[in-house]
């Protein structure tokens, strides 16, 4: 889409060669001198003469895929700071992000900040600069040619019309990344302790039958009258973990459509008392912990006049919602969370500190200590 091949081996500063372990005593692949090609939907094939060392992310999911790949001192801006929550990181031993680079640079969408950041890789979708901020093919080819390629897709949602090119998974986004940063032992452990630890979540799930039907919106004010309505059945990574545990959507059946670039309806409390769903997931407030957001928004609902005959809002279950932007750490505990959400009794009220997957084992990974 974007002239095809780019060799960006020239404009890589900062590169590593040789081993490319850092040190860390890790069995990925080694960091050759030989040049090698990945590829990714929209950018295509892009074929490095070196490992890239600093990367500029647009979103949070593709920084913490980097993190969990062990580059985290690679970062040296975000696209959208406000959506990467780093406080995840305090509970992996020895993960560490330099808040002060992120704050530097939270906000990383003009071509003058990529020419001043001068990073190895850029983890962009072009066509979100294109579609969003108002960049053209010339812009990016630009910034490619003079900086460093552009590479990554927008995948926490699959609603845009724009998007008419693959989408991937958020493991086939973090097997890409993995291939880009020659990391791709650090991948396989993270996919192998996922693929477990999914199982075993699934495992210990009810019937069907008895799993909760939810609503899944926006709202980030703390005393809500409009919500931005998701739908569960859109494929995205935003949505990943409600789609593990298994809950039903509780628009199904109605033609209410997912938020996107276009779509801005919201609805009002009568709205979602048609819907009357068993648990009420609202994103907008993940910088609140479970005790803020019920003292703030939930007390809000229970006085609401029409929000107080809510059934979730009755029976305590409106939660935060989980992030927008989730690479595979963010995943973990996010999943862990949810599966205590929505299913108390059997994994834990979201409030105790009951662990359901190994937080030193993460560390290792991350450290390439298999």
């Amino acid at each position: 889409m974007y002239g095809g091949t780019v060799a960006v081996g020239g404009v890589l500063a900062g590169c590593t060669g040789g081993t490319g372990n850092m040190g860390d005593g890790s069995s990925d692949s080694t960091d050759s001198t030989d040049s090698y090609t990945v590829s990714m939907e929209p950018v295509g094939d892009v074929t490095f003469d070196r490992v890239p060392d600093r990367f500029v992310a647009y979103d949070g999911g593709y920084a913490d895929m980097a993190v969990a790949l062990g580059k985290a001192d690679g970062l040296r801006g975000l696209g959208g700071a406000d959506r990467y929550y780093t406080s995840v990181y305090d509970d992996v031993p020895g993960v560490d992000i330099d808040r002060s680079i992120i704050e530097s640079h939270p906000e990383v969408r003009t071509k003058e900040e990529f020419y001043e950041l001068n990073a190895d890789i850029h983890l962009y979708d072009p066509e979100m600069l294109i579609n969003w901020y108002g960049w053209n093919g010339s812009d990016v080819e630009e910034i490619a040619s003079n900086v460093a390629p552009f590479f990554g897709n927008l995948i926490f949602r699959r609603s845009d019309s724009w998007h008419d090119y693959r989408y991937y998974t958020l493991y086939e986004a973090f097997e890409m990344i993995a291939r880009v940063f020659q990391r791709e032992e650090r991948f396989e452990a993270f996919a192998t302790l996922h693929d477990e630890f999914i199982a075993s979540i699934r495992s210990r799930l009810p019937p069907v039958e008895d799993r909760p039907d939810v609503l899944l919106t926006f709202a980030g004010m703390e005393e809500p009258t409009t919500f931005s309505p998701y739908r569960l059945t859109d494929a995205g990574t935003s949505k990943k973990q409600w789609r593990d545990l298994g809950v039903a959507d509780a628009l199904a059946g109605t033609a209410i459509e997912n938020l996107s670039t276009t779509n801005r309806g919201k609805l009002d409390y009568e709205n979602l008392l048609e819907v009357d769903p068993d648990v009420i997931l609202i994103r907008g407030h993940e910088q609140k912990s479970p005790t803020a957001f019920r003292d703030t928004v939930l007390a809000y609902m229970e006085d609401h006049p029409v929000g107080s005959e809510l059934t979730a809002v009755q029976n305590g279950r409106v939660y935060r919602g989980g992030y927008l932007h989730q690479g595979p750490i963010h995943n973990l505990f996010l999943t862990e969370r949810a599966a205590k959400q929505l299913y108390p009794d059997e994994f834990g009220d979201v409030t105790d500190e009951t662990e359901l997957f190994d937080r030193q084992r993460v560390s290792a990974i991350i450290n390439g200590e298999f």
